[in-house]
């Protein structure tokens, strides 16, 4: 598959239903510019759809969701390599590894809510699901040590200085904009649901806080009973708010990174702005304290 996404040309679309080479291409092209498609699995879905679209209009294009001949075009003014070859090293699967525990008494007990497989640490690493990786490297193991994976080609990208942050109820999406108010980012967004609904207002970012401890407080649950106990749970990627925080002026309200990345955007939050893990992070490193928020119908 991984030749086939770069031997991938422009002449074909991709859109509602598609999946293979051409999708995983346009998914990691996107991810490069900021353009997030979610986690990246080779199949088009809403996520990507949102990144088509906003880069698309961005770049004065006709809004369809669909990869046409035009936004290839643009796509493909990267040239790098879609995948690399990436040696599986003694930590990524050093673990712990563990199942984490629904019960938040049993989770507040462990010492670090971390990934419960090494495929699933590497996933996250290139912003992939397990099963893609396992896709793109058929019988190899991706929990051994100096197994060489191809895994795609997502380099950190460079900090830019954003001037605003806006979190769409309506798109489910958090956007960025930065000098001369360009938009610079967007991302695929949980935005709270029917009973913990977005805080609709102006705000401002006040902490950007990494690997964050998770303070659980049923009084601000509207499914648990106010009479469960309060619990705080220890940090990693599968703590509820992933591995950034950036609270905002709005009390007890932020924008942070997920345990399941292969749900942003199809369900609900407590009210709070979800993002992938590697969507946040790459956020965070854009925002300061003082960043407005801004969230919107």
């Amino acid at each position: 598959m991984a030749q086939r996404a770069e031997d991938a040309d422009g002449n074909e679309p991709v859109g509602p239903g598609a999946q293979g080479p051409r999708v995983l291409r346009a998914q990691i092209l996107l991810d490069r510019v900021h353009f997030s498609p979610g986690q990246i699995d080779a199949r088009y879905g809403d996520d990507l759809a949102t990144g088509i679209k906003a880069f698309q209009e961005v770049n004065n294009l006709k809004v369809t969701g669909t990869v046409d001949v035009e936004t290839w075009k643009l796509l493909n003014r990267d040239m790098r390599p879609l995948f690399v070859a990436y040696t599986v090293r003694p930590l990524d699967v050093k673990g712990p590894f563990a199942p984490i525990p629904k019960d938040v008494q049993e989770q507040a007990q462990m010492k670090y809510m971390g990934y419960e497989s090494a495929e699933e640490e590497l996933g996250e690493k290139f912003h992939s699901s397990p099963r893609l990786l396992a896709e793109l490297n058929p019988g190899k193991h991706l929990d051994m040590p100096g197994e060489v994976l191809e895994v795609p080609n997502v380099p950190p990208h460079p900090p830019s200085r954003v001037v605003r942050v806006v979190v769409s109820k309506s798109k489910r999406t958090v956007t960025a904009y930065g000098v001369g108010d360009k938009v610079i980012a967007e991302y695929p967004a949980t935005v709270g649901g029917e009973h913990d609904p977005l805080p609709i207002g102006t705000w401002k970012i006040l902490s950007v806080d990494r690997n964050p401890w998770f303070y659980y407080d049923p009084v601000h649950f509207w499914n648990t009973s106010p009479d469960a106990a309060a619990a705080k749970l220890p940090p990693g990627p599968r703590n509820p708010a992933g591995t950034v925080w950036m609270g905002l002026s709005k009390a007890h309200y932020g924008i942070h990174g997920t345990p399941d990345p292969g749900r942003i955007r199809h369900g609900a939050s407590a009210g709070c702005i979800r993002l992938t893990n590697w969507d946040a992070l790459d956020l965070a490193r854009m925002v300061h304290p003082g960043t407005p928020a801004i969230l919107e119908e």
